[in-house]
């Protein structure tokens, strides 16, 4: 991987409504936003980011994909998250002001309509990712308090769906959010996992556990070792996502074109070595088979390994953890729609905000109901599955916008990756999104409903303008 510096060359200019981004220089007669993030605070948002509902509640149905060689697919699903994240450095540091995914598709394809669609995935992909964290959240609280309720049961669907509605409300009311807060988040949540890990080189050297258990690839009758590994890397994804949203953080970041390799980078090093010894750890205290019932498979890690450690601890670091990542996701989730409304691209209904909060109370509402839907008629596998399977979709094309975008000159030098990295990525990307890797058909289901409805909303949107007019 190296740095580049290319020559400028005249850029296309873009069609009406759709922002576009000519490179750091650019003036748009507004105040540039403070940069106050340096390396240390950077790597914080990054890790944080990353951190969440995919390692808490999805360990155990990874091992049950593969039983106890859990730390494998996670493993894969690092290798494949670092070939996309460099693609991602070549674009966020020769567009320092992009705003992600979307824009780097426009820019490379000039097609509105796969930049909706872009957008819209991204969008689903949060609230799939809410609603998994809810779901998680309802199985700790359970376990917490002892209230026996029983995976799956309506109850707990129950307690889901208040935990949603509880965040619609903090939504509505608008969160103001900082980098020093989200340091005391990401703190809490590493701190949760390094109990884990702690917890499991106690016992391991204690004697206590199996840790052969380890090298234990359990593959199911017919089913191929590979295709094994690789339904459980779809599912195992979910838990690296995350690295991409630090795009969004270029213009408050110091010299974003020097730190942003070297940071995200050693951001991914960090969790994919974590959630390396945190699969071990758990399968070598607990069975895979029994890790992966339920929804709370670090509880019983926690029970197993340190009996003596109050389980309802740990049960609300978890807690917090998956209920950071559920707010993040659907502020995400219903900024993205109130944008695409205020773009018009969806219907304006979408773009109302409360006059007081300053908040867009449609979006907000449209899509906690869309997560109510989630809920109630997904389990957490699925809906992990689900969002993993949108954003490889979204990785697959800004690989491919990587090499198309080779074309447009920068002004600047900027972080440049060997071309057969984002090759290697699209590839390995595209093949997870397709039903070669093993992936579960109800992800394609429920990914498809979601596209369906912005599809919907986007046609009526443009069929009511072409009335109008």
């Amino acid at each position: 991987m190296s740095t580049s510096s290319e020559s400028a060359r005249p850029r296309r200019a873009a069609p009406s409504g759709v922002p576009v981004v000519t490179g750091p220089e650019r003036s748009t007669g507004q105040p540039p936003l403070k940069r106050v993030l340096g390396p240390g605070l950077l790597l914080l948002f990054i890790v944080g980011d990353i951190l969440g509902t995919g390692i808490y509640a999805l360990t155990g149905k990874v091992a049950g994909e593969v039983g106890g060689a859990v730390w494998l697919p996670f493993l894969v699903a690092f290798a494949v998250a670092m070939l996309t994240a460099a693609s991602y450095l070549e674009l966020v540091t020769k567009y320092p002001r992009a705003g992600g995914a979307a824009v780097y598709t426009h820019r490379a394809f000039r097609v509105h309509f796969l930049t909706f669609l872009i957008t819209f995935a991204v969008m689903a992909s949060g609230l799939t990712s809410a609603s998994s964290a809810a779901i998680a959240f309802a199985g700790n609280l359970d376990e917490a308090f002892g209230l026996e309720l029983g995976s799956g049961t309506w109850p707990l669907v129950g307690i889901a769906l208040l935990f949603m509605t509880a965040l619609a409300v903090v939504n509505l009311r608008g969160v103001a959010e900082s980098v020093r807060l989200n340091v005391v988040l990401t703190c809490v949540e590493l701190s949760g996992l390094l109990i884990i890990i702690a917890i499991g080189a106690w016992a391991i050297s204690q004697g206590q556990g199996d840790f052969s258990r380890a090298g234990q690839l359990a593959v199911g009758e017919g089913e191929s070792p590979f295709r094994a590994v690789t339904a459980a890397t779809a599912l195992a994804f979910f838990a690296l996502v995350g690295f991409e949203d630090s795009v969004n953080m270029a213009e408050e970041t110091r010299d974003p074109v020097k730190i942003f390799p070297k940071i995200m980078l050693t951001g991914l090093v960090i969790t994919g070595v974590i959630y390396v010894l945190v699969a071990i750890a758990s399968v070598t205290l607990v069975a895979p088979e029994e890790l992966g019932e339920g929804e709370t498979p670090l509880l019983k890690v926690v029970a197993a390994g340190a009996p003596a450690f109050p389980v309802w601890i740990f049960a609300f670091i978890t807690m917090f953890a998956v209920a950071n990542s559920a707010l993040i996701n659907m502020l995400m989730a219903s900024r993205l729609l109130y944008g695409m409304a205020h773009e018009q691209v969806l219907p304006p209904a979408l773009g109302r905000v409360l006059r007081e909060r300053r908040t867009p109370w449609v979006s907000i509402l449209f899509t906690t109901v869309i997560a109510f839907g989630l809920i109630a008629f997904a389990d957490l596998a699925t809906l992990g599955g689900t969002t993993s399977l949108l954003l490889l979709a979204v990785f697959t094309v800004t690989n491919v916008a990587v090499l198309v975008l080779r074309r447009d000159a920068a002004e600047h030098r900027h972080f440049r990756a060997p071309t057969v990295i984002p090759v290697l990525g699209a590839l390995c990307c595209a093949f997870l999104v397709s039903p070669l890797s093993g992936r579960a058909g109800q992800d394609y289901r429920i990914a498809g409903v979601l596209l369906v409805v912005g599809v919907a909303l986007w046609a009526l949107h443009w069929a009511v303008r072409r009335a109008i007019t």
